[in-house]
């Protein structure tokens, strides 16, 4: 008997913000309104085109992802979801999200609107609780914007809301980042993701490098540690190294990114991973907007490829790895030197990285990787 395709994911990438932000290296577009209802347009003829090649599957999860999705309004985020509903199975049960930043979303109304069209889960980009951060960072709104726009997120009946927020900004101290999570937790959403922030090369910020006050390595791990304690006193389980959730509330789209699930792509600059090919669309709106962008990644995965990315991922993950399911019983001995430095813990079968071993974690699976590469 044939086994049943793998539930789908959706990915809807939306590229434009109100503004860049200095730290941002995501495919995004400032200054680009006057295209968004072309890119609109763009995006459902997309999304009808692939439809067929999806026609086995059960979509599970939807993500509006960007750049800035609640940019791009109400009226053309509910058309790109008619289009959905009518091309796609849908689960009844499906997660629905769409990345926000508080200055996009202030007003209920449009938030119930979004809602009844199917929006169920709110990942709001607040980074900071402190507006000179906020300032420096170039975002554009104030933390007291944030506080409305969770209230709004609620006033529409959205009962499950992430806030997005970076440690180790330049001059931050241990205090302000403290801080900024409780400022946060206060406002009880149901998931919370905390990020060390990364200068990435090509962004404003790399070319600041030089001038900055950043966090030292020892310091920003302090901020880590106190984070994972804390959220866990809140009752924030972590699923993920940056993801922490209440019972229940575990961001069901990323974690097919973490379990090797299936999801589909669209819009310059997505990812894929449908029909046993890795690919991502060309970071290029104009080719996107005159049809399907190139591709700038393919690549047909292989057994051996996908072995090694299920380890890699599985040890992002908090539950981490089976060894009693596991093809490899000779990383047991690498394993068991990071136990020996309180890098992981073995219990039972499975061993997992703990919070000191996620702050390695690039070196620990580089590791184990040349590793399997050696077998």
């Amino acid at each position: 008997m044939k086994k049943p395709d793998k539930p789908l994911g959706l990915y809807i990438h939306i590229p434009f913000c109100k503004s860049k932000c200095v730290y941002c290296d995501f495919y995004s577009l400032p200054n680009a309104e006057r295209e968004m209802n072309r890119y609109t347009s763009a995006v459902c003829r997309h999304l009808t085109e692939t439809a067929p090649q999806a026609a086995a599957h059960l979509a599970d999860t939807v993500y509006f992802g960007g750049g800035t999705p609640s940019y791009l309004g109400p009226r053309r985020l509910q058309k790109i979801l008619k289009t959905v509903r009518k091309h796609y199975r849908i689960a009844p049960d499906a997660e629905v999200t769409l990345e926000a930043n508080p200055d996009s979303i202030g007003d209920w109304r449009k938030l119930r609107a979004l809602r009844k069209a199917g929006v169920n889960r709110i990942s709001l980009g607040v980074q900071s609780a402190d507006d000179k951060e906020l300032q420096a960072l170039g975002r554009p709104h104030t933390y007291t914007q944030a506080v409305d726009a969770v209230g709004a997120v609620r006033r529409a009946g959205i009962r499950n809301l992430s806030l997005d927020l970076i440690y180790g900004l330049p001059g931050q101290t241990l205090a302000l980042w403290q801080r900024t999570l409780n400022r946060a937790a206060a406002l009880e959403p149901e998931h919370l993701s905390c990020y060390g922030l990364k200068v990435e090369e090509g962004t404003p910020l790399w070319d600041r490098r030089e001038g900055l006050d950043l966090p030292g390595d020892d310091a920003q791990a302090d901020m880590y540690l106190w984070t994972v304690e804390r959220l866990a006193a809140l009752g924030y389980a972590q699923y993920e190294i940056s993801n922490f959730a209440k019972p229940g509330f575990a961001s069901r789209h990323n974690m097919k990114y973490w379990t090797l699930g299936e999801y589909a792509g669209f819009g310059p600059g997505a990812h894929s991973d449908f029909r046993g090919r890795r690919y991502a669309w060309a970071r290029d709106l104009g080719a996107f907007l005159h049809g399907r962008p190139p591709l700038a990644e393919d690549q047909t995965m292989t057994p051996r490829d996908r072995e090694a990315e299920r380890l890699m991922l599985s040890l992002r993950l908090v539950r981490g790895l089976d060894m009693a399911e596991e093809r490899f019983p000779s990383l047991l001995p690498f394993l068991g030197r990071c136990e020996a430095v309180g890098y992981a813990v073995q219990e039972g079968s499975r061993w997992r990285l703990t919070p000191r071993g996620f702050l390695v974690s690039n070196q620990i699976i580089g590791e184990l990787l040349d590793h399997l590469q050696e077998e």
